[in-house]
């Protein structure tokens, strides 16, 4: 479907000029770096040198998302793994990733997750230890590469390697 100015919608247009592009780099990058800071877009759009509406626009057709759920989606990532990788309290997290408010926070993050913070940090914590239980031997046996699957793609290499371009007939 088609626009009335002729162009089509989607989440990553072509034609778009590359200097804006590397200016909306510019602010995803800026965003990566300091997810916990608060991202207005009309910031976003001062470090990109253009006005708010373009620069909501021109990112979510860079990006495929608006810029406000881009930033929610890093907050959300940076919350999970300082949730499996530590003992802070949610709390803790919450206003680390961000949040002013862990209510904010939990129904956000069980918005996208799909289960609150405790929920993962007791099924991540559930699985360390059911790995720490586990005998080495069956560690390395899990993460061992599957013989099979080496030894088939060998033979297939040099099977490639020995193959010959078919011969033309001769024509008399």
């Amino acid at each position: 479907m088609k626009h009335a100015n002729g162009d089509t919608p989607g989440p990553a247009r072509t034609g778009q000029d590359p200097d804006l592009l590397r200016r909306l780099l510019r602010a995803k990058d800026r965003m990566d770096a300091a997810s916990h800071e608060d991202w207005p877009v009309s910031r976003l759009a001062q470090v990109s040198h253009v006005s708010e509406a373009h620069f909501a626009r021109c990112f979510k057709d860079a990006f495929g998302v608006p810029p406000h759920r881009y930033l929610l989606t890093r907050r959300i990532e940076r919350a999970r793994a300082l949730l499996r990788d530590t003992e802070l309290p949610i709390l803790d997290i919450a206003l680390r990733t961000g949040w002013n408010s862990l209510g904010t926070f939990g129904r956000t993050f069980r918005d996208i997750t799909g289960e609150s913070p405790s929920e993962i940090r007791a099924r991540e914590q559930a699985a360390r230890e059911a790995a720490r239980r586990m005998p080495a031997c069956y560690a390395s046996a899990a993460h061992r590469p599957a013989l099979t699957i080496a030894v088939s793609e060998k033979r297939r290499r040099e099977a490639d390697a020995t193959k010959t371009a078919p011969s033309k007939p001769e024509v008399t």
